[in-house]
Protein backbone atom coordinates (compact mmCIF):
# COMPACT_ATOMS: atom_id res chain seq x y z
CA UNK A 1 0.00 0.00 0.00
CA UNK A 2 1.51 3.24 -1.07
CA UNK A 3 1.87 5.63 2.03
CA UNK A 4 0.86 9.50 1.51
CA UNK A 5 3.74 11.98 1.79
CA UNK A 6 3.41 14.54 4.57
CA UNK A 7 2.46 17.22 2.53
CA UNK A 8 -0.68 15.12 0.95
CA UNK A 9 -1.40 14.27 4.50
CA UNK A 10 -0.98 17.97 5.55
CA UNK A 11 -3.08 19.66 2.80
CA UNK A 12 -5.50 16.70 2.08
CA UNK A 13 -4.65 15.81 -0.95
CA UNK A 14 -7.14 13.43 -3.05
CA UNK A 15 -6.01 10.19 -5.57
CA UNK A 16 -6.75 11.43 -9.05
CA UNK A 17 -10.22 10.51 -10.42
CA UNK A 18 -10.73 9.44 -13.97
CA UNK A 19 -13.38 10.28 -16.64
CA UNK A 20 -14.92 7.50 -15.46
CA UNK A 21 -15.41 8.35 -11.95
CA UNK A 22 -15.94 11.92 -13.28
CA UNK A 23 -18.72 11.35 -14.87
CA UNK A 24 -20.50 10.14 -12.18
CA UNK A 25 -21.73 6.91 -13.63
CA UNK A 26 -19.20 4.44 -12.14
CA UNK A 27 -20.78 2.81 -8.69
CA UNK A 28 -19.64 -0.06 -6.83
CA UNK A 29 -16.76 -1.51 -9.15
CA UNK A 30 -19.37 -1.01 -12.21
CA UNK A 31 -17.50 -0.14 -15.33
CA UNK A 32 -18.72 2.97 -17.09
CA UNK A 33 -20.26 1.76 -20.33
CA UNK A 34 -20.70 5.43 -21.75
CA UNK A 35 -19.84 5.61 -24.97
CA UNK A 36 -18.20 8.96 -24.23
CA UNK A 37 -17.62 10.34 -20.78
CA UNK A 38 -18.13 13.39 -19.97
CA UNK A 39 -15.00 15.12 -18.03
CA UNK A 40 -14.54 17.68 -15.78
CA UNK A 41 -14.03 20.61 -17.62
CA UNK A 42 -13.91 23.56 -15.39
CA UNK A 43 -11.27 25.54 -13.40
CA UNK A 44 -11.23 25.01 -9.91
CA UNK A 45 -10.15 28.30 -9.24
CA UNK A 46 -13.38 29.44 -10.24
CA UNK A 47 -15.96 30.60 -8.34
CA UNK A 48 -18.78 29.29 -9.63
CA UNK A 49 -18.51 26.86 -12.83
CA UNK A 50 -21.63 26.30 -15.50
CA UNK A 51 -21.98 23.89 -18.90
CA UNK A 52 -20.44 25.84 -22.04
CA UNK A 53 -19.47 24.66 -25.27
CA UNK A 54 -16.93 26.38 -27.32
CA UNK A 55 -16.47 28.95 -24.66
CA UNK A 56 -20.47 30.03 -24.58
CA UNK A 57 -22.91 28.81 -22.51
CA UNK A 58 -25.29 25.49 -23.17
CA UNK A 59 -28.16 26.24 -24.90
CA UNK A 60 -30.41 25.42 -21.63
CA UNK A 61 -28.87 27.90 -19.50
CA UNK A 62 -27.64 30.93 -22.09
CA UNK A 63 -31.11 32.35 -22.01
CA UNK A 64 -30.80 33.25 -18.07
CA UNK A 65 -28.64 34.18 -15.35
CA UNK A 66 -28.26 31.59 -12.53
CA UNK A 67 -27.90 33.39 -9.33
CA UNK A 68 -25.86 30.95 -7.20
CA UNK A 69 -25.26 31.19 -3.48
CA UNK A 70 -21.67 32.11 -3.76
CA UNK A 71 -22.12 34.66 -6.09
CA UNK A 72 -20.82 38.27 -6.10
CA UNK A 73 -22.66 40.64 -3.81
CA UNK A 74 -23.48 44.26 -4.72
CA UNK A 75 -23.97 46.79 -1.47
CA UNK A 76 -25.60 49.55 -2.24
CA UNK A 77 -25.98 52.48 0.09
CA UNK A 78 -29.34 54.59 0.33
CA UNK A 79 -29.42 58.23 1.77
CA UNK A 80 -29.03 61.77 2.00
CA UNK A 81 -25.68 63.36 2.10
CA UNK A 82 -23.94 64.03 5.68
CA UNK A 83 -25.68 60.25 6.82
CA UNK A 84 -22.11 58.46 7.21
CA UNK A 85 -22.62 56.70 3.68
CA UNK A 86 -19.15 56.73 2.97
CA UNK A 87 -17.60 55.96 6.50
CA UNK A 88 -19.75 53.16 6.63
CA UNK A 89 -18.90 51.70 2.99
CA UNK A 90 -14.94 52.48 4.16
CA UNK A 91 -15.51 50.45 7.79
CA UNK A 92 -17.69 47.47 5.74
CA UNK A 93 -14.96 47.13 3.45
CA UNK A 94 -12.30 46.74 5.65
CA UNK A 95 -13.97 44.98 7.86
CA UNK A 96 -14.89 42.01 5.04
CA UNK A 97 -11.02 42.40 3.60
CA UNK A 98 -10.28 42.03 7.17
CA UNK A 99 -12.31 38.16 7.19
CA UNK A 100 -10.62 36.72 3.92
CA UNK A 101 -13.69 38.44 1.35
CA UNK A 102 -12.09 40.43 -1.26
CA UNK A 103 -14.04 43.65 -1.50
CA UNK A 104 -13.50 47.17 -2.93
CA UNK A 105 -15.54 50.40 -2.82
CA UNK A 106 -16.77 52.54 -5.65
CA UNK A 107 -17.36 56.23 -4.66
CA UNK A 108 -19.11 57.65 -7.22
CA UNK A 109 -18.65 60.99 -5.96
CA UNK A 110 -14.98 60.16 -6.24
CA UNK A 111 -15.95 59.44 -10.27
CA UNK A 112 -17.43 63.01 -10.42
CA UNK A 113 -14.32 64.64 -9.10
CA UNK A 114 -12.46 63.26 -11.32
CA UNK A 115 -14.49 64.22 -14.41
CA UNK A 116 -15.22 67.90 -13.15
CA UNK A 117 -11.80 68.42 -11.56
CA UNK A 118 -13.73 71.72 -9.99
CA UNK A 119 -16.86 71.80 -7.78
CA UNK A 120 -18.73 74.93 -8.18
CA UNK A 121 -21.64 75.11 -5.84
CA UNK A 122 -24.70 72.76 -4.87
CA UNK A 123 -26.11 74.00 -8.18
CA UNK A 124 -25.06 71.36 -9.45
CA UNK A 125 -27.25 68.97 -7.87
CA UNK A 126 -30.37 70.83 -8.42
CA UNK A 127 -32.67 68.29 -9.60
CA UNK A 128 -33.68 71.02 -12.85
CA UNK A 129 -30.40 70.90 -13.94
CA UNK A 130 -29.55 68.73 -16.58
CA UNK A 131 -26.37 69.50 -17.83
CA UNK A 132 -25.45 68.50 -13.72
CA UNK A 133 -28.07 65.42 -14.25
CA UNK A 134 -26.68 63.82 -17.57
CA UNK A 135 -22.89 64.04 -15.32
CA UNK A 136 -23.91 61.99 -12.66
CA UNK A 137 -25.27 59.81 -14.84
CA UNK A 138 -22.08 59.04 -16.86
CA UNK A 139 -20.19 58.43 -13.28
CA UNK A 140 -22.20 56.00 -11.75
CA UNK A 141 -22.65 54.30 -15.14
CA UNK A 142 -18.87 54.50 -14.72
CA UNK A 143 -18.58 52.97 -11.45
CA UNK A 144 -20.82 49.99 -12.56
CA UNK A 145 -18.39 49.29 -15.46
CA UNK A 146 -15.76 49.07 -13.23
CA UNK A 147 -17.95 47.39 -10.28
CA UNK A 148 -18.62 44.54 -12.96
CA UNK A 149 -14.85 44.58 -13.53
CA UNK A 150 -13.75 43.91 -10.52
CA UNK A 151 -16.22 41.30 -9.72
CA UNK A 152 -16.31 39.25 -13.05
CA UNK A 153 -12.68 40.02 -14.26
CA UNK A 154 -10.32 40.44 -11.14
CA UNK A 155 -11.61 38.00 -8.35
CA UNK A 156 -13.87 40.20 -6.36
CA UNK A 157 -16.68 38.62 -4.12
CA UNK A 158 -17.95 42.02 -2.97
CA UNK A 159 -18.05 45.81 -3.94
CA UNK A 160 -19.53 48.25 -2.34
CA UNK A 161 -21.52 51.00 -4.51
CA UNK A 162 -21.54 54.58 -2.70
CA UNK A 163 -24.19 56.92 -3.52
CA UNK A 164 -27.07 58.33 -2.63
CA UNK A 165 -28.92 56.26 -4.52
CA UNK A 166 -32.37 58.03 -2.82
CA UNK A 167 -34.98 57.01 -5.66
CA UNK A 168 -36.27 54.05 -6.73
CA UNK A 169 -35.94 54.60 -10.30
CA UNK A 170 -31.94 54.38 -9.44
CA UNK A 171 -32.18 51.37 -7.29
CA UNK A 172 -34.35 49.65 -10.20
CA UNK A 173 -31.44 50.34 -12.56
CA UNK A 174 -28.93 49.00 -9.87
CA UNK A 175 -31.01 45.94 -9.21
CA UNK A 176 -31.11 45.69 -13.38
CA UNK A 177 -27.79 45.79 -13.56
CA UNK A 178 -26.94 43.04 -10.56
CA UNK A 179 -29.09 40.58 -12.55
CA UNK A 180 -28.27 40.76 -15.92
CA UNK A 181 -24.47 40.16 -14.15
CA UNK A 182 -25.18 36.99 -12.19
CA UNK A 183 -24.89 39.53 -8.75
CA UNK A 184 -26.59 39.89 -5.74
CA UNK A 185 -27.77 43.03 -3.89
CA UNK A 186 -28.07 44.24 -0.46
CA UNK A 187 -29.03 47.59 0.26
CA UNK A 188 -27.58 49.34 3.04
CA UNK A 189 -29.58 52.61 4.39
CA UNK A 190 -28.65 55.29 6.93
CA UNK A 191 -31.63 57.39 8.03
CA UNK A 192 -30.64 60.68 10.60
CA UNK A 193 -33.02 63.00 11.18
CA UNK A 194 -30.69 64.59 14.26
CA UNK A 195 -29.66 68.15 13.52
CA UNK A 196 -26.92 67.81 16.01
CA UNK A 197 -25.31 64.76 14.81
CA UNK A 198 -26.10 65.87 10.75
CA UNK A 199 -24.41 69.43 11.69
CA UNK A 200 -21.26 67.32 12.82
CA UNK A 201 -20.61 64.69 10.36
CA UNK A 202 -21.03 68.27 7.75
CA UNK A 203 -18.15 69.94 9.65
CA UNK A 204 -16.45 66.90 10.43
CA UNK A 205 -16.15 64.97 7.43
CA UNK A 206 -17.40 67.31 4.35
CA UNK A 207 -15.43 70.54 5.30
CA UNK A 208 -12.27 68.43 4.55
CA UNK A 209 -13.80 67.56 1.39
CA UNK A 210 -11.70 68.73 -2.15
CA UNK A 211 -14.74 70.28 -3.01
CA UNK A 212 -14.15 73.04 -0.07
CA UNK A 213 -10.70 73.56 -0.40
CA UNK A 214 -11.15 76.87 -1.38
CA UNK A 215 -13.80 77.81 1.04
CA UNK A 216 -14.22 79.07 4.69
CA UNK A 217 -15.61 76.79 6.97
CA UNK A 218 -19.29 79.15 7.29
CA UNK A 219 -19.23 79.22 3.23
CA UNK A 220 -18.70 75.39 3.14
CA UNK A 221 -21.57 74.28 5.81
CA UNK A 222 -24.10 76.97 3.59
CA UNK A 223 -23.19 75.45 0.64
CA UNK A 224 -23.52 71.33 1.85
CA UNK A 225 -26.54 72.60 3.78
CA UNK A 226 -28.34 73.48 0.08
CA UNK A 227 -26.85 70.29 -1.45
CA UNK A 228 -28.66 68.52 1.17
CA UNK A 229 -31.88 70.12 -0.17
CA UNK A 230 -31.14 69.11 -3.86
CA UNK A 231 -31.88 65.82 -2.59
CA UNK A 232 -34.58 65.95 -0.15
CA UNK A 233 -37.68 66.26 -2.31
CA UNK A 234 -36.94 63.01 -4.71
CA UNK A 235 -35.80 61.12 -1.77
CA UNK A 236 -37.51 57.77 -1.70
CA UNK A 237 -36.73 55.91 1.26
CA UNK A 238 -36.50 51.57 1.43
CA UNK A 239 -40.32 50.72 2.16
CA UNK A 240 -41.27 47.74 4.19
CA UNK A 241 -44.04 47.34 2.18
CA UNK A 242 -43.13 48.61 -1.67
CA UNK A 243 -39.41 47.10 -1.12
CA UNK A 244 -40.54 44.01 0.78
CA UNK A 245 -38.48 41.96 -1.85
CA UNK A 246 -35.38 43.18 -1.24
CA UNK A 247 -32.35 42.52 0.68
CA UNK A 248 -31.52 45.44 3.28
CA UNK A 249 -30.02 47.04 6.69
CA UNK A 250 -31.95 50.42 7.85
CA UNK A 251 -29.63 52.12 10.19
CA UNK A 252 -31.69 54.91 12.03
CA UNK A 253 -30.28 57.56 14.00
CA UNK A 254 -26.84 56.29 14.08
CA UNK A 255 -27.60 52.93 15.02
CA UNK A 256 -30.94 53.66 17.93
CA UNK A 257 -32.58 51.05 15.78
CA UNK A 258 -32.48 48.71 12.69
CA UNK A 259 -34.66 47.33 10.46
CA UNK A 260 -33.38 44.18 8.48
CA UNK A 261 -35.24 42.87 5.67
CA UNK A 262 -34.46 39.34 3.67
CA UNK A 263 -31.05 38.62 4.73
CA UNK A 264 -30.10 35.77 2.41
CA UNK A 265 -26.42 34.38 2.82
CA UNK A 266 -23.38 33.89 5.12
CA UNK A 267 -21.99 37.59 3.47
CA UNK A 268 -25.20 38.94 4.01
CA UNK A 269 -25.57 37.78 7.43
CA UNK A 270 -21.54 38.91 7.98
CA UNK A 271 -22.21 42.38 6.47
CA UNK A 272 -25.31 42.63 9.24
CA UNK A 273 -23.79 41.59 12.32
CA UNK A 274 -20.79 44.22 11.95
CA UNK A 275 -23.09 47.58 10.93
CA UNK A 276 -25.07 46.34 13.89
CA UNK A 277 -21.89 46.97 16.03
CA UNK A 278 -20.32 50.20 14.53
CA UNK A 279 -20.82 53.48 15.66
CA UNK A 280 -19.40 56.80 14.56
CA UNK A 281 -18.46 58.71 17.87
CA UNK A 282 -14.60 59.29 17.86
CA UNK A 283 -12.60 57.79 20.29
CA UNK A 284 -8.80 57.07 21.14
CA UNK A 285 -7.28 53.14 21.01
CA UNK A 286 -3.77 52.64 21.99
CA UNK A 287 -1.91 49.34 21.03
CA UNK A 288 0.66 48.30 22.78
CA UNK A 289 3.27 45.60 22.71
CA UNK A 290 4.63 44.15 26.14
CA UNK A 291 7.92 44.51 27.61
CA UNK A 292 10.88 42.23 26.79
CA UNK A 293 10.74 39.08 27.69
CA UNK A 294 12.77 36.11 29.26
CA UNK A 295 12.24 34.07 26.06
CA UNK A 296 12.74 37.30 24.13
CA UNK A 297 16.10 37.68 24.68
CA UNK A 298 16.56 33.92 24.26
CA UNK A 299 15.45 34.64 20.77
CA UNK A 300 12.71 32.00 21.31
CA UNK A 301 8.97 32.01 19.77
CA UNK A 302 5.70 31.86 21.98
CA UNK A 303 6.11 30.50 25.86
CA UNK A 304 4.60 32.20 28.54
CA UNK A 305 7.81 34.13 30.55
CA UNK A 306 7.51 36.99 32.64
CA UNK A 307 9.41 39.99 32.06
CA UNK A 308 13.30 41.22 32.13
CA UNK A 309 14.42 43.96 34.15
CA UNK A 310 14.21 45.87 30.75
CA UNK A 311 10.81 44.51 30.43
CA UNK A 312 10.00 46.02 33.36
CA UNK A 313 11.31 49.60 32.97
CA UNK A 314 9.33 49.39 29.56
CA UNK A 315 5.97 49.12 31.62
CA UNK A 316 6.97 51.79 34.11
CA UNK A 317 7.61 54.20 31.20
CA UNK A 318 4.60 53.11 29.29
CA UNK A 319 2.75 53.98 32.87
CA UNK A 320 4.31 57.19 33.10
CA UNK A 321 3.06 58.24 29.09
CA UNK A 322 -0.30 56.99 30.04
CA UNK A 323 -0.67 59.36 32.77
CA UNK A 324 0.74 62.41 30.74
CA UNK A 325 -3.15 61.88 28.48
CA UNK A 326 -5.18 62.28 31.02
CA UNK A 327 -7.10 59.81 30.04
CA UNK A 328 -10.83 59.35 31.42
CA UNK A 329 -12.44 56.11 31.86
CA UNK A 330 -9.32 54.41 30.37
CA UNK A 331 -10.37 50.70 29.70
CA UNK A 332 -7.05 48.62 29.41
CA UNK A 333 -7.82 44.85 27.73
CA UNK A 334 -4.68 42.57 27.86
CA UNK A 335 -4.33 38.77 26.67
CA UNK A 336 -3.66 36.15 29.34
CA UNK A 337 -0.11 35.82 28.93
CA UNK A 338 2.38 36.47 31.95
CA UNK A 339 3.68 39.25 29.94
CA UNK A 340 1.46 41.30 28.70
CA UNK A 341 -0.12 40.65 32.29
CA UNK A 342 2.70 42.49 34.23
CA UNK A 343 3.00 45.25 31.63
CA UNK A 344 -0.64 45.64 32.04
CA UNK A 345 0.04 45.86 35.91
CA UNK A 346 2.53 48.39 36.02
CA UNK A 347 -0.47 51.10 34.60
CA UNK A 348 -1.97 50.82 37.93
CA UNK A 349 -5.47 50.76 36.87
CA UNK A 350 -8.45 47.89 36.21
CA UNK A 351 -7.81 46.19 33.27
CA UNK A 352 -9.51 42.87 31.63
CA UNK A 353 -7.68 39.67 30.29
CA UNK A 354 -9.13 38.44 26.78
CA UNK A 355 -7.77 34.65 25.98
CA UNK A 356 -8.47 35.63 22.19
CA UNK A 357 -6.01 38.23 22.54
CA UNK A 358 -3.54 35.49 23.28
CA UNK A 359 -0.10 35.67 21.25
CA UNK A 360 -0.50 32.96 17.62
CA UNK A 361 -0.35 29.33 19.28
CA UNK A 362 3.11 27.91 17.48
CA UNK A 363 1.95 24.44 18.44
CA UNK A 364 5.01 21.81 18.53
CA UNK A 365 7.27 24.83 17.50
CA UNK A 366 6.63 26.49 20.96
CA UNK A 367 9.53 28.09 22.72
CA UNK A 368 11.84 27.15 19.68
CA UNK A 369 14.16 29.27 17.71
CA UNK A 370 13.82 29.67 14.29
CA UNK A 371 17.14 28.21 13.85
CA UNK A 372 15.84 25.16 15.31
CA UNK A 373 12.71 25.05 13.59
CA UNK A 374 14.79 25.04 10.40
CA UNK A 375 16.45 22.40 11.26
CA UNK A 376 13.96 19.73 13.19
CA UNK A 377 11.10 20.97 10.73
CA UNK A 378 12.62 21.36 7.30
CA UNK A 379 9.55 20.85 5.33
CA UNK A 380 7.44 23.23 8.05
CA UNK A 381 9.94 26.14 7.91
CA UNK A 382 9.75 26.29 3.71
CA UNK A 383 6.13 26.04 4.09
CA UNK A 384 5.28 29.06 6.32
CA UNK A 385 7.76 30.73 3.90
CA UNK A 386 5.62 30.15 0.85
CA UNK A 387 2.73 32.06 2.98
CA UNK A 388 3.01 32.74 6.50
CA UNK A 389 -0.74 34.41 6.73
CA UNK A 390 -2.51 30.66 5.84
CA UNK A 391 0.37 28.41 6.80
CA UNK A 392 -0.58 26.75 10.39
CA UNK A 393 1.77 25.14 12.70
CA UNK A 394 1.89 21.71 13.34
CA UNK A 395 -0.80 21.42 16.26
CA UNK A 396 -1.11 25.29 16.86
CA UNK A 397 -2.83 28.09 14.40
CA UNK A 398 -1.90 30.31 11.57
CA UNK A 399 -2.76 33.61 11.08
CA UNK A 400 -5.49 33.53 9.37
CA UNK A 401 -7.45 31.35 12.21
CA UNK A 402 -6.10 34.25 14.58
CA UNK A 403 -8.11 36.94 12.42
CA UNK A 404 -11.19 34.48 12.75
CA UNK A 405 -10.05 34.02 16.56
CA UNK A 406 -10.02 38.21 17.15
CA UNK A 407 -13.24 38.99 15.82
CA UNK A 408 -15.32 39.20 19.26
CA UNK A 409 -12.72 41.67 20.29
CA UNK A 410 -13.37 43.28 17.32
CA UNK A 411 -16.96 43.53 17.40
CA UNK A 412 -16.24 44.77 21.22
CA UNK A 413 -13.97 47.25 20.30
CA UNK A 414 -16.88 48.81 17.51
CA UNK A 415 -19.21 48.71 20.27
CA UNK A 416 -17.22 50.90 22.84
Amino acid sequence: MKRRSPSEQRHGKLPRVGAAAASGSSQDGMEDKSPNPRELTQNPLKKIWMPNKNGLPEKHISHRRVCMTNCPTLIVTVGLPARGKTYISKKLTRYLNWIGVPTREFNVGQYRREFMKIYKSFEFFRPDNEEGLKIRRQCASAALNDVRQYLTEEGGQVAVFDATNTTRERRGTIIQFAEQNGFKVFFVESVCEDPEVIQENIVQVKLGSPDYTNCNTEEAVEDFMKRIKCYENSYETLDEVSDRELSYIKIIDVGQRYLVNRVLDHIQSRIVYYLMNIHITPRSIYLCRHGESELNVKGRIGGDSGLTTRGKEFAKKLSQFIQTQNIQDLKVWTSQMKRTIQTAEALDVPYEQWKVLNEIDAGVCEELMYEEIQENYPLEFALRDQDKYRYRYPKGESYEDLVQRLEPVIMELERQ
